[in-house]
């Protein structure tokens, strides 16, 4: 066990004073998650801790801990992954390292304890009860449909991949040693108890995850105890370890994370190489040869000032554009993204009812999960995509929800060789770039008439509504 950073009272001043008012009676606090909207169910997740409040103060700056002290919350959180539900799961095949991995901290290094092949449960309880292991299971959310749908609402409220991790720990050990991750973490306590120790980043809003030593880190500057029901946020790059106290027979959390590789340079390395596409059309400076022997030469300092030059026109573009073309965020979101969880309720991905017309007013369906995109491959068109767990592609509805929340956020060696196959699926709906504005239209709309679309004729506007209706996009009023 790694040494204790110092007594809980003194340690957790800072952090008590920060969440002063986020304490409040259980009378106050929510009994369960609100599902109405993404908004309301992230309102109701850092409640009573106003989202203007939290973005303002909070995220990407500090912690921010929520003790609760609510038993219908904290029996609410329980339900969402319990230990005795890995006896279960174990029968339906789960396998170590891809579902499971088995860990514990020794002197201050993650030693994996992972067999090989599938998951037994009485082997994994062994390694649990007799080598105080910590079991590490993968994204939950394929298993457990209370986080599927805490997840897709995140993911929409976000428009980011969220990916969950559950540990279980056994008194007195710790399963990861001092670290830092490269996502915005939010931490639910569901079973027991567990000694939470943060520390100062030393790299701000990292890009990656990295394991820290104990003498580099040095004394916390918060330490607190979460019970069942708490939730704990910090930003990425705030290092952080945590062990179940002795006398706590197990601690269960999740950890919901967020906003990997989401940054504002993320997003310029994506959108870019479109900027550059576009303006090398019609600027003829983009379309001059580059030095004589540019890529043999080690110095290229006599070539910055032409490079900050063309930089700073690609600037003034970029001030008066209409649209950024996204080469690959857009579709990566899209594509590895949870799809909404219907339960029994299959006809929203049914074309029903009837057709549109021009006299019709007509509805966007799955607004959070359809996105408007110009890609630098398409010229002068638009798509409007949707995940591929809303094609139907010939299967029962839920056999393809089913196939993609089992896949979500569990990447392999096959995804390149897929590409191809999904490609397809990715492009969803494809339309001359003249119709981008009556596609914003209908997105920007709570209903509209099919005449009211900014189109030339009223073939074209008949033809759209009826292309996004076949593919369940659009319903008519």
């Amino acid at each position: 066990m790694p040494k204790k950073g110092g007594k809980h009272a003194e340690m957790g001043k800072e952090m008590q004073a920060q969440c002063k008012r986020a304490k409040v009676d259980a009378a106050c606090s929510p009994s369960v998650l609100n599902f109405e909207s993404p908004d309301s169910l992230f309102g109701s997740l850092i409640s009573p801790i106003k989202q203007e409040v939290f973005f303002k103060e909070y995220w990407e700056q500090k912690p921010l801990l929520l003790q609760r002290n609510d038993p219908l919350l904290a029996a609410y959180y329980q339900s969402l992954f319990q230990l005795s539900d890995l006896k279960e799961l174990c029968s339906q095949g789960l396998y170590y390292g891809r579902d499971i991995n088995i860990c514990r901290c020794v002197n201050g290094k993650k030693k994996v304890l992972n067999k090989e092949g599938k998951v037994n449960y009485m082997q994994l309880k062994k390694d649990f009860d007799q080598k105080k292991a910590t079991i590490q299971f993968h994204q939950p959310q394929r298993f457990k449909e209370e986080l599927w749908k805490i997840q897709e609402k995140l993911e929409c409220y976000f428009g980011s991949l969220v990916g969950s991790n559950v540990y279980i720990t056994p008194q007195g050990s710790q399963g990861l040693p001092p670290h830092y991750d490269d996502v915005e973490v939010f931490i639910l306590q569901l079973e027991g108890e567990k000694h939470w120790r943060l520390y100062k980043p030393t790299v701000h809003l990292a890009r990656e995850y990295n394991v820290e030593s104990e003498d580099r880190i040095g004394n916390p500057s918060h330490e607190f105890i979460l019970k069942p029901g708490d939730l704990l946020y910090f930003p990425r790059g705030t290092i952080h370890q945590a062990d179940t106290p002795l006398g706590i027979s197990y601690s269960t959390h999740v950890t919901i994370s967020t906003y990997q590789n989401n940054s504002w340079g993320d997003f310029l390395l994506d959108a870019i190489p479109g900027l550059v596409f576009d303006t090398a059309k019609e600027d003829v400076a983009l379309r001059t040869s580059i030095p004589r022997q540019l890529l043999m030469q080690v110095d290229i300092a006599d070539s910055t000032k032409k490079l900050s030059s063309l930089l700073r026109r690609l600037a003034d573009r970029l001030e008066t554009t209409r649209e950024l073309r996204s080469a690959d965020m857009k579709k990566d979101f899209i594509m590895n993204r949870l799809p909404p969880c219907l339960g029994c309720d299959s006809d929203p991905l049914t074309p029903g009812g009837k057709l549109p017309k021009i006299e019709s007013k007509i509805r966007l369906q799955f607004r959070d999960h359809a996105i408007i995109t110009v890609e630098p491959d398409q010229e002068n068109s638009v798509s409007i995509m949707k995940p591929p767990s809303l094609h139907m592609l010939g299967v029962g509805v839920q056999g393809v929800c089913k196939v993609c929340v089992e896949s979500h956020m569990m990447g392999t060696e096959d995804d390149a060789a897929s590409e191809e196959g999904t490609a397809q699926q990715s492009h969803g709906l494809r339309f001359p770039l003249s119709y981008l504005d009556a596609l914003k239209q209908i997105w920007s709309s709570s209903t509209i008439s099919v005449k009211e679309l900014n189109l030339i004729s009223d073939e074209e506007k008949e033809n759209l509504a009826l292309s996004l209706w076949t593919e369940c996009l659009i319903e008519v009023i």
